[in-house]
């Protein structure tokens, strides 16, 4: 059954996103003034420039969301820990962090049990919200689970799909497992390729509670658009 949402709620579902290595200052002006207009959840950038977007969406509701060990995950635990706690000292109050995911292939969980700990943990104490990136389109079903299942013992806010710069980004059949593995316990953001409304509900109806995209814009003015014509 597909959920019904009016369009200030899809809205609020979506984390408005610039993750560009060329994005200049008026880029993330830009960026915030959408994500108030349209009443986005979050900004998504990069860690750099949290302190800009901070201070531009000061007293908003808007959220600002850190990317942390971005988009490779490559990094050890120790450096995205210091950049999550530099990122929420900078202003951020949500962080989505990449898994290293060669370790998650060398079937080292103890490695991505200690990571998300340590880095969920820093978050929990700052008061928060942290997601969780697996980059699926790297990650056997099994993979999958066995973060998801770790997920449910260290209870990070969210775990997500995709960084959006893999080979493929979220797919409904991915938001379904992980949603089945977590349950009620943690809450699925789907990432990557979500740029039209029907994508948008698809991912929602399969269990999302949150949407990565750059194109946030579009997707309400379609959804706006599709609500007259059914009016």
């Amino acid at each position: 059954m597909a959920v019904k949402l009016s369009v200030k709620e899809l809205a609020n579902l979506v984390d408005h996103t610039l993750l560009k290595a060329f994005a200049k200052e008026e880029d993330f002006a830009l960026l915030c003034r959408e994500a108030r207009e349209y009443g986005f959840k979050m900004v998504a950038i990069n860690s750099s420039p949290v302190s800009l977007c901070a201070r531009l969406l000061k007293e908003s509701p808007v959220h600002v969301g850190a990317a942390i060990g971005f988009p490779l995950g490559q990094t050890t635990v120790e450096t995205k820990v210091f950049e999550t706690k530099q990122a929420i000292a900078d202003g951020a109050d949500e962080i989505d962090y990449v898994i290293n995911i060669g370790e998650l292939k060398d079937g080292n969980l103890d490695y991505i049990r200690l990571e998300m700990r340590e880095i969920v943990t820093v978050c929990q104490q700052a008061k928060v919200l942290s997601k969780v990136i697996l980059e699926n389109c790297y990650l056997t079903d099994q993979e999958k689970i066995q973060v998801c299942q770790i997920a449910r013992e260290v209870k990070p806010d969210f775990v997500k799909t995709s960084t959006g710069f893999g080979t493929s980004g979220a797919t409904v059949a991915d938001v379904k497992l992980m949603k089945e593995t977590v349950g009620d316990l943690v809450k699925v953001k789907a990432a990557g390729g979500v740029r039209d409304y029907a994508t948008a509900q698809a991912m929602i109806d399969a269990g999302a509670e949150r949407l990565g995209t750059s194109s946030g814009i579009e997707i309400v003015k379609e959804y706006q658009l599709l609500m007259t014509e059914g009016d």
